[in-house]
């Protein structure tokens, strides 16, 4: 087997009609610090790793998957923000997860590890459901 790659997700851009708008939501209103500005992007640190958020004026689509401790607590937070709930909370294999948008009609995916990791054989197969 080859090795891979792709070692990590080093960003996740997000597409952003006015950036000192988008700064204000995600990292006045979320609480993510900005890493670096630039005129069309700002990257935002993500506190569990050294992955970014990036914010850019030129992109058009993104759905990222994004972990969060607890979905039910970051959805309501999200929502008071001034997101909207697209769907859920709903349960998944590894625990929760809901679909919310930010004010600048963003989709992005919410999820949790309440439930643990799913367990894999040598392969990569998934072998057990968190014990089920």
């Amino acid at each position: 087997m080859a090795e891979p790659l792709i070692r990590k997700v080093d960003c996740v851009r997000i597409p952003v009609a006015d950036l000192d708008a988008a700064l204000d939501f995600y990292a006045g209103k979320l609480g993510h610090q900005l890493k670096w500005r630039s005129e069309d992007a700002a990257g935002l640190a993500m506190p569990e790793g050294d992955s970014e958020l990036v914010l850019h004026l030129r992109l058009k689509h993104l759905e990222p998957d994004l972990l969060v401790e607890s979905v039910d607590e970051a959805v309501s937070r999200f929502v008071d923000a001034g997101g909207k709930l697209v769907s859920g909370p709903f349960e998944i294999a590894i625990g929760r997860a809901a679909v919310v948008m930010d004010p600048f009609g963003n989709t992005l995916s919410l999820l949790d590890l309440s439930k643990g990791l799913l367990k894999t054989d040598a392969d990569g197969r998934v072998i057990e459901a968190n014990g089920r």
